[in-house]
């Protein structure tokens, strides 16, 4: 069977290398947390760069990843 390709995306501006496909925003996380992404909680907000802004995908949310693709993940409590 052949291994699926590899695709780099960032998450805080740190690399995290994922088999290509579709994942949930928690998957996300838990892969950025597991392979060393310093400043991310399973609990924080995660969102991907649009454009010139950021859309948040939340937990369940499932996203086709490619290479470069850009999200960053921040603490949901923040109220400003």
């Amino acid at each position: 069977m052949k291994k699926p390709h590899e695709v780099t995306i960032l998450v805080n501006g740190s690399p995290v290398v994922l088999p290509q496909g579709k994942y949930t925003g928690r998957q996300i996380k838990e892969a950025a947390i597991a392979q060393g992404v310093p400043d991310i909680a399973p609990n924080f907000v995660l969102s991907v760069q649009d454009g010139n802004h950021y859309n948040v995908v939340g937990d369940d949310d499932r996203i086709q990843i490619h290479p470069n693709l850009d999200f960053v993940a921040v603490t949901g409590d923040d109220n400003s």
